[in-house]
């Protein structure tokens, strides 16, 4: 899915446009015990109580595609067998959320795969979507509507004790110890089943949400989903790090990652358009290592590495391994930020056989917040000190 795709299915989620039959849900405690589950209408429940779930709906369908939206697909041996993950969620979807015996069964398989110490709350939905035609122009015509995106979404959230305080009682009139509340916070995790792909029902995938992008579930996603987990966010940066290095060995000089990082940069701002966020795979890279300038016996030992540790034909986001806000130089001792678009103004140099960092100053120079006068600086350190 991409961030139109999602935003068409986030806009659901108001007063006006909301359409979820059924919302069902499991309360369990810490010592993964089920204290309470709930089945309604959704269209039946207070507005105020409606208002706080389209919150946590709209929560778990945020963030960015690629760091805490991830688009998964199912191997196909989770759609053939009789036990697969896959042929387990369509049972789910198609039963609409009435079948009492597959609610408890999901519920089950969270518990089991979920290794969250504290309590939580297990919230599904299901909804039918009747998808608008798009005229030339770009308007929504629902009167041309011919399909309708079947979907189920879950969201586990965590479930805390209020902080303890005082507040005040009106009936009394007086200050007194707050009561503390056991409260639903925003989700930690959540999938959508089947992907919106397309403007139409992909039931070959799913998305994925995960609050913090660094540290995803490796039991939820592929025991309880039964998909192969990505590299985090976090991991795919480091990983590309990590090849670039070991790949271009005592070629992998400042000349050589800043030539990487200004393609990188400059291919992510020619995707800018696209709703689809870049992801690179290996041939990918090779184009961008041989737009870098980087000889192609190198280029073979970044291949060679990449299909070791990404693998041969998977791919890494963009926005993951690159940063077109900053461009960062970085020593035990010293840090130094350079604006992506003035990488020109430093160079490395050797000086009395010292390698040195060489900072051009041609603007304000300020020093800890303190404006100093460049002329007077008869020699150029390599950064400035880290705040």
């Amino acid at each position: 899915m991409n961030k139109k795709e999602i935003a068409e299915i986030k806009k659901r989620f108001t007063k006006t446009k909301c359409s979820i039959t059924r919302i069902c849900g499991c309360y369990v405690d810490a010592e993964k015990q089920k204290r309470l589950t709930l089945k309604e209408a959704f269209l039946g429940l207070p507005e105020e109580e409606m208002f706080k779930y389209i919150d946590i709906f709209r929560k778990t369908l945020s963030g960015s595609i690629g760091k805490t939206l991830l688009n998964m697909e199912f191997p196909l041996e989770q759609e053939t067998e009789e036990e697969g993950t896959q042929r387990f969620l369509m049972r789910l979807l198609e039963s609409r959320l009435q079948d009492e015996a597959l609610l408890e069964q999901f519920y089950d398989k969270v518990i089991q795969t979920y290794q969250y110490p504290e309590n939580y709350f297990i919230i599904l939905i299901h909804d039918a979507y009747d998808i608008p035609g798009i005229t030339t122009d770009g308007i929504e015509n629902f009167d041309a509507s011919e399909y309708v995106y079947d979907y189920i979404l879950c969201s586990v959230c965590p479930v805390k004790l209020s902080k303890p305080g005082l507040c005040y009682n009106a009936e009394t009139n007086h200050i007194q110890d707050r009561i503390r509340d056991w409260l639903v916070q925003p989700p930690e995790l959540g999938f959508l089943f089947p992907a919106y792909n397309d403007r139409s029902t992909d039931i070959h995938s799913l998305l994925y949400y995960s609050k913090n992008s660094d540290e995803l579930d490796l039991a939820v996603t592929e025991e309880l989903l039964g998909c192969r987990m990505p590299l985090p966010a976090k991991s795919q940066r480091e990983t590309f790090n990590a090849i670039v290095e070991e790949s271009l060995g005592l070629d992998c000089d400042y000349d050589a990652v800043k030539a990487i990082h200004e393609n990188l940069n400059q291919m992510v701002e020619e995707n800018k358009e696209n709703p689809e966020p870049l992801s690179l795979d290996k041939a990918d890279m090779t184009k961008l290592l041989q737009r870098s300038g980087v000889e192609e016996e190198k280029i073979e030992a970044f291949e060679t590495r990449f299909d070791e540790t990404v693998g041969e034909k998977e791919s890494l986001m963009a926005a993951n391994i690159s940063s077109t806000r900053k461009f960062e130089v970085r020593t035990p001792n010293i840090r130094v930020e350079i604006n992506p678009e003035r990488t020109d103004l430093v160079e490395t140099r050797i000086i009395d056989g010292v390698p040195c960092l060489i900072i051009e100053i041609n603007d304000l120079v300020e020093v800890n917040g303190i404006q100093i006068v460049s002329e007077k600086v008869t020699s150029v350190p390599a950064g400035l000190p880290e705040e």
